[in-house]
């Protein structure tokens, strides 16, 4: 009843503001423009429709407010007039009462809000669809007055998002049983990812350990700041950060204006992204325009700020190694290795044709290399990719959503900082010095010295599992703890003998220079 009830209002939302006509009078069927002239007959339909569509989604709540950040950020994707309002989306959702931001602030610290901070703006600087930010000041353990940024909690967010996510489960489950691609399609898990990501969110506690681990990961690469959490004033509810100054990054001509080279900005914001992805695996997964500044201060001009940090996603070794060699493969060209790693990774069915998919992915993607952001069709990119992967039956990676959702933003700013950016020939030397990385003889060695404990504990049993092993027939427990040690000192052996390997080409090459040196000057 609870999602028949939702899905009711949604529809009464829809029809309210007009949304139904955004869609049916795109058709160019008779009978479909008489079917939206009787369902609009008797509405008050004068605002723009760009703004009933934004009005809509801060009605229906979180969920629905963050699919608008993602379309505002694809102005290549929408009309000028729809894609301004949307990118209200991003830090102007209609605050909510400052009395009840103040009455948080007092519940999740026990005492009143003048007693945490020496000073505190009533009036907030940004509100969202989960929480809102106030400025203020404090006193900090040292004694020192600092600036900052306090983030509250929006009330009553769980239940509406319990309600759409009870819907949207539905809903998949309706395409999982009714659809031929529902199986390929994941939608079960993909929901699921979501429902996980979207309760996280709710946790200020969760957002301020997130970014205290990515400051951590990008000291020294000096492209990015990333705010201090004051853990002292965090609560579930409540967020105490350093106050960050500098110009939103949607704002270009303030940018233009300050000096700030916006080319080198499109460039740099590429590296970041690989370098959270693929280095890092854990990535700032919700970079739309509202929550990314650019530093004007001259110890860090030019530099990004990266503010909320509410949905972050994280990488498994596999999945980094296999989504780097995918693109390696891609930025070479080498569409018949992109091929073989989608059927060993099993998001194709074995027995497809490599030639096959071969030639399908490079009649995707061979016509847009080399090209600058702005004559690339990103509409018609998805068009062919969803074409391709209903062919070959490629399977939806659920644990992956968050990456492809991050990159539709990247892409999208980057049109917006440079339309010239060449994306591939920015990511390529990132990619391949990453991938040496990977496989040279320092990953190796660090390799092995992680390793290290689990050997020095494994290896010493190695005898009495051989003594068991043959006494009881290699039964049971035993067997399988001497099949796992075997697996282990073979592992050992290869990270041993690729270490010698390296080592003896390292010294063969250093006696050819010593030689080379010597025939040249003698």
């Amino acid at each position: 009843m609870t999602r028949l009830l939702r899905g009711a209002y949604i529809v009464w939302i829809v029809l309210r503001y007009g949304l139904d006509e955004l869609v049916l009078t795109s058709f160019q069927k008779p009978w479909l423009r008489v079917i939206a002239r009787i369902v609009s007959f008797g509405r008050p339909l004068n605002s723009p429709r760009g703004v009933r569509l934004r009005e809509a989604l801060e009605r229906l709540g979180p969920i629905f407010v963050k699919f608008g950040q993602v379309l505002s950020t694809r102005r290549d994707l929408l009309p000028p007039d729809i894609a301004d309002e949307l990118a209200r989306l991003q830090d102007r959702v209609p605050p909510f009462s400052s009395d009840i931001a103040v009455a948080t602030i007092e519940r999740a610290f026990r005492k009143p809000v003048g007693q945490v901070f020496t000073a505190f703006e009533r009036e907030p600087v940004a509100s969202a669809s989960i929480a809102q930010v106030h400025f203020a000041k404090l006193i900090t353990r040292d004694g020192t007055e600092r600036e900052v940024a306090v983030k509250v909690l929006r009330p009553g967010m769980l239940p509406v998002i319990e309600k759409d996510l009870s819907l949207m489960r539905m809903m998949a489950g309706w395409v999982e049983g009714l659809s031929a691609d529902g199986k390929r399609l994941k939608p079960r898990e993909v929901v699921a990812e979501f429902d996980k990501y979207l309760h996280d969110e709710l946790d200020l506690m969760r957002e301020a350990a997130s970014a205290a681990q990515l400051r951590r990961n990008m000291e020294g690469l000096d492209l990015v700041l990333i705010p201090e959490m004051f853990w002292d004033f965090c609560h579930s509810d409540v967020l105490v950060m350093e106050r960050m100054k500098g110009i939103p990054i949607s704002q270009t001509a303030r940018l233009r204006e300050a000096g700030v080279d916006l080319k080198k900005l499109a460039r740099d914001g590429v590296t970041i992204f690989f370098t959270q992805v693929f280095r890092d695996g854990f990535f700032h997964a919700d970079m739309h325009p509202g929550n990314i500044f650019v530093s004007t201060d001259p110890a860090t001009f030019g530099r990004y700020i990266s503010l909320d940090f509410g949905i972050v996603g994280t990488l498994t070794e596999y999945d980094k190694e296999y989504l780097a060699q995918n693109f390696t493969a891609f930025f070479r060209r080498d569409y018949k290795r992109v091929a073989e790693l989608h059927i060993e990774s099993g998001w194709v069915p074995p027995q497809t044709r490599v030639d096959e998919l071969e030639a399908a992915i490079r009649a995707v993607c061979e016509p847009y290399f080399d090209r600058p952001l702005k004559e690339i069709s990103l509409g018609m990119v998805l068009m062919r990719l969803f074409q391709t992967s209903r062919r070959f039956q490629v399977e939806i990676q659920p644990q992956l959503v968050l990456l492809q959702k991050t990159l539709l933003n990247i892409e999208g700013l980057g049109r917006e900082l440079d339309p010239d950016l060449d994306l591939w020939s920015t990511a390529k030397p990132f990619l391949e010095k990453w991938m040496a990385d990977q496989i040279g003889p320092r990953r190796l060695w660090e390799e092995l010295k992680n390793q290290a404990p689990r050997y020095a504990k494994l290896l010493p049993d190695l005898p009495r599992l051989l003594h068991d092993y043959l006494q009881h027939g290699a039964r049971g427990r035993d067997r399988r703890e001497f099949e796992e040690m075997l697996a282990e000192q073979r592992r050992t052996n290869r990270l041993l003998q690729a270490i010698i390997y390296a080592g003896i080409g390292f010294a063969l090459g250093l006696t050819v220079m010593q030689v080379w040196l010597r025939v040249s000057l003698w």
